[in-house]
């Protein structure tokens, strides 16, 4: 399974996880039972609390949490991120060695997996690390899904509003925000040469505004505040100033490389 399906798969199972899960629209206290309350669920709600009553608002409570949880994850996130930019580095080498075994049969085939599997050890990329954060942020964003939405329900918490935003209810400039921000997160990050990757990159912003409009604001403001992370990670790893398209090998019309 390639690193495009497996990302895939992992935005479809959000959305099935988000709109199949049960006891979202229910009161949420110290005393829910379940593994999914107990460890995750609550402990969020927990900490979204106790920030909110130190800084003054739950807006504030869920933008510290957010940035706790990023730190927490900043030494995968900064590895995923190098190993795309390695990923990055290495495509023109990639490109010579599909040209080398661009027949399709079987033993060509393996060939070229082999010596390609063998760069990638050799300049320690692993192609399966962009996914990682992804799979490891879905119970975290479920999870933030559950607490907002039963924190929403329990009648002793008012969740208020982040400026003019009332974080209960879904926001459409909020979604909107949400989702320009992942555009740029993109964009300052890896050049990007696979066309799939490339409609992927258009594609994930409207999705995000798709489900912000949905969402509650309070999750939405996660999506906003985790970008912001992001596009900082990306401006100190990938320098998108100096960023540069990669490069494919030129055909001439007799089908070899033109150097």
């Amino acid at each position: 399974m390639n690193k495009r399906n497996l990302l895939i798969i992992a935005l479809i199972g959000v959305a099935l996880l988000l709109s199949g899960c049960t006891e979202f629209d229910q009161p949420i206290s110290s005393d829910s039972e379940g593994f999914w309350n107990e460890f995750i669920v609550w402990p969020l709600v927990s900490a979204i609390t106790y920030f909110a009553d130190l800084l003054g608002t739950y807006a504030f409570g869920i933008i510290a949490v957010t940035i706790i949880i990023r730190l927490v994850m900043l030494p995968l996130m900064i590895k995923q991120t190098k190993s795309s930019k390695r990923m990055q580095e290495i495509q023109p080498e990639l490109a010579k060695l599909k040209e080398k075994y661009k027949s399709k049969d079987a033993v060509t085939q393996q060939k070229y997996q082999k010596e390609m599997m063998a760069m990638f050890q050799e300049r320690g990329v692993n192609p399966m690390a962009g996914c990682l954060p992804v799979l490891v942020q879905m119970p975290v964003l479920i999870g933030f899904y559950h607490a907002i939405s039963r924190m929403n329900s329990t009648p002793e918490i008012n969740l208020g509003a982040f400026f003019i935003f009332p974080l209960a209810e879904p926001s459409i400039i909020l979604a909107v925000i949400a989702g320009l921000m992942q555009f740029v997160v993109l964009r300052t990050g890896p050049a990007m040469d696979n066309p799939q990757m490339k409609v992927m990159m258009y594609f994930m912003p409207f999705m995000i505004i798709g489900f912000g409009i949905i969402l509650p604001s309070a999750l939405t403001l996660y999506w906003v505040i985790g970008n912001i992370i992001s596009i900082i990670q990306n401006m100190f790893i990938y320098r998108p100033w100096e960023k540069k398209e990669v490069q494919q090998p030129v055909k001439t019309k007799a089908g070899g490389a033109k150097k």
